[in-house]
């Protein structure tokens, strides 16, 4: 290249051939739609361990069917891979709540958003369940604000000495403040003088509770004020007061306290086998720091979420969520990013419950016109901007969740014969992974196989089509259950020959793919959950054999055999096919599990489920591509909007050499050719904004088949002599 000097001199040029890198990432993450019985619907949850999926999704119910959903990813998982699990939607699931509306359907949180539910009135509901199903029935949820700050007991009653009569809720109460028996305290220039006001929340024929507004003093000026046990704001015992009812109710008269007692102190949560008292909970709910420097009053509110019955924590009236010193302000926070909004603090801190309408509270009256001139101010029920709001009141209320359906109206898994879901509600699930870039899903495990033949067979050609949309992904399918068992009072399990014609039947009309694995059948293993033992798809375990073997090895390494193929956790297998089946069964494309003395049971073959001879038929081959085109294509990405030139090309073939050398070092490949240059970068391709990489690869091939022959010669003979004759 000319270097175009005037003078004599020297040019300094860099060539970068160091641009992108190849990465290579070891597939480990399985995913499976199933309906299980609690956890967020239609949303991926990663799990990474059995207790991952007790947690999000509960335990296994007692029956077989139930079973082999949750047993399948446990499965999978007890293998080291990761898996993204969806609980499958259902038309007829139905949210545990409490109020007059309809039941929600409230699948998860993104569900909760997207249908404003934090911004609107769930209609009618004033808690819900966190995702629906039974499992939320009987769950209570206590809330509590500050209704009442004292409950003062009334001597003299005015009307037929039943204080509820003539203290109808909404009256306003004051009592005198002399200055010679108040005083704010030691050192204080100003005498506490003039009245107490308030306002009547609830009345009964023996006392009233009163909810503290204001000091005015004895020249007119009114002061809002919080009350304060034990301190100088509050209504006191052997005290007159005159009370108020406005435009409405029985009139004014006066009336003389003889006792009085802290409301909040007094105040339970009932359950069914204990008693909690409040104030061992918190402290009393009244005005938060947020609303008083906006001026508003009483938003501060308590909720609280128990297991009365244990069916969630397994010990009866633990609390499993406390949500306190919330707000009823729509814009309150804790601190800037942290709401304290009741509604917005509980959808993001719990796991158990969404807040919906605010509950029932008491609607004042507020004080006469007559009646020196000030007045209550108006309640403005919750769920607003805080400023110069006075929020509605509430007190202790009690609820108990129920109305939650799990699927096809089914509200109790316990008795109930199978969890029921369409294969609709299967198939939405399973389109949540078609895209690649969303969610991992190196591997697509069926589940169940439970479902009758037809269903079960659409059910797998949708992994299988899911596969190959992504093109990083493999479907593991078991064929149908009643192939195997007949689901009778005492199931029974087929003779093996049946299976045989049964699984062949099933696998025979399933698409032609090499993004799918068939297997064989079920394994028989224990249930720690209900003590018995139960049969179990192996679809879980076969993707959890690629899983393992990622982890200790490379994917290009078969799955199956002695040393890599061993299943886990099963006692014996419900189907132990002979060679004469295996036979059958190869041949047809299906990978056979077997129990051979010795070596237990594994996986006895590594087909895909190619219909046609190619090196595309082995699950290694299928997975080295997977594993080198994922890699590569990563890297192209950084060619992008670069220039098709030799600088770009020679990059390109300079990043992905290595990594292909490192592969045939780890046995992968036998051998490999990258070509991209002018050969396949015509000037109509690179004018076409295109750019083209032809990548040669000879895949390693595992075995199996092995011949051994073993040949007697006559002692006076050489080796030599007979080798290549027999």
């Amino acid at each position: 290249m000319p270097l175009n000097l005037a003078s004599p001199g020297i040019v300094v040029k860099e060539v970068d051939l160091t641009i992108g890198r190849v990465d290579s990432a070891t597939d480990k993450t399985g995913a499976i739609v199933a309906p299980f019985a609690k956890g967020p619907v239609n949303v991926p949850v990663l799990v990474e361990s059995e207790q991952d999926l007790l947690d999000n999704f509960g335990e296994p119910y007692p029956t077989d069917k139930h079973y082999e959903h949750w047993m399948v990813a446990a499965s999978y998982l007890a293998y080291g891979g990761a898996l993204n699990v969806v609980r499958a939607t259902d038309a007829d699931m139905k949210n545990a709540y409490v109020g007059a509306g309809s039941t929600p359907k409230i699948e998860s949180v993104d569900d909760y958003n997207n249908k404003g539910y934090d911004e609107s009135i769930i209609p009618g509901v004033t808690v819900a369940a966190r995702n629906p199903g039974s499992w939320a029935n009987g769950l209570k949820v206590a809330i509590i604000d500050g209704k009442v700050d004292q409950t003062l007991s009334i001597s003299n009653a005015v009307t037929n000495n039943n204080l509820a009569s003539t203290f109808v809720v909404g009256a306003g109460v004051t009592q005198a403040v002399p200055a010679s028996t108040v005083n704010p305290g030691a050192g204080s220039t100003s005498i506490l003088d003039g009245y107490f006001k308030g306002i009547v929340t609830e009345a009964s024929a023996t006392s009233i509770g009163v909810k503290f507004i204001s000091h005015v003093s004895a020249g007119g000026t009114e002061t809002k004020v919080d009350y304060q046990p034990s301190g100088i704001y509050r209504f006191t015992g052997a005290g007159t007061i005159t009370h108020f009812v406005g435009s409405t109710g029985a009139g004014a008269g006066t009336t003389t306290v003889t006792a009085q007692q802290d409301w909040f102190d007094q105040q339970k949560i009932s359950l069914a086998n204990s008693t909690i008292n409040w104030n061992q909970l918190a402290d009393r709910p009244g005005t938060s720091s947020f609303g008083a420097a906006r001026s508003a009053r009483h938003d501060e509110v308590h909720v609280v979420v128990i297991d009365d019955t244990g069916t969630i924590s397994g010990n009866a009236g633990t609390i499993l969520g406390k949500h306190l010193n919330l707000s009823k302000a729509k814009d309150a926070e804790f601190s800037a990013g942290s709401p304290s909004y009741w509604r917005k603090n509980i959808v993001n801190s719990s796991d158990f419950i969404f807040a919906g309408s605010a509950p029932a509270g008491v609607t004042t009256t507020g004080f006469g016109a007559g009646n020196g001139g000030f007045a209550w101010l108006a309640d403005n029920g919750w769920d607003q901007d805080a400023q110069d709001i006075n929020y509605g009141v509430t007190g202790n209320q009690l609820y108990s969740l129920a109305g939650g359906v799990n699927y096809n109206g089914e509200t109790d898994l316990e008795t109930s014969d199978s969890l029921k879901v369409s294969l609709a509600g299967l198939t939405e699930g399973y389109e949540l992974f078609e895209d690649d870039n969303l969610y991992a899903a190196d591997f697509l495990l069926m589940g169940s196989s439970a479902y009758d033949k037809s269903t079960a067979q659409a059910l797998a050609n949708k992994l299988i089509a899911t596969a190959e949309l992504r093109k990083d992904s493999v479907a593991f399918i078991t064929p149908y259950r009643a192939g195997f068992i007949s689901d009778g009072a005492t199931p029974e399990v087929y003779k093996e020959s049946a299976i045989t014609k049964n699984v062949i039947s099933f696998y025979a009309p399933i698409t032609s793919s090499s993004y799918a694995v068939f297997d064989s059948g079920y394994k028989y293993m224990y249930d720690r959950f209900s003590d018995t033992f139960r049969y179990v798809p192996l679809n879980g375990d076969i993707a959890g054999t690629c899983a393992r073997n990622d982890i200790n090895n490379y994917p290009w390494f078969s799955p199956a055999g002695t040393v890599r193929g061993a299943i886990l956790n099963a006692v014996k297998l419900v189907y132990n096919p002979s060679q004469v089946q295996r036979d059958k069964l190869y041949s047809n494309r299906v990978n056979p599990i077997i129990f051979s003395p010795g070596a237990g049971i594994t996986l006895f073959g590594d087909k895909t489920g190619l219909g046609k001879s190619s090196a595309f038929d082995r699950i290694n081959v299928r997975r080295l591509f997977i594993y080198i085109e994922n890699a590569i294509s990563a890297a192209a990405r950084d060619q992008m909007f670069e220039f098709n030139d030799e600088i770009t090309r020679t990059n390109f073939v300079n990043i992905v050499e290595p990594f292909l050398r490192d592969v045939q070092a780890k046995r992968g490949i036998f051998d490999f050719r990258v070509v991209c240059d002018e050969t396949n970068n015509t000037a109509a391709i690179i004018d076409n904004n295109e750019f083209v990489a032809d990548i040669f690869v000879k895949p390693a091939r595992s075995i199996n088949f092995i011949g051994l022959t073993f040949v007697a010669t006559r002692t006076g003979i050489s080796f030599d002599e007979v080798i290549g004759t027999v």
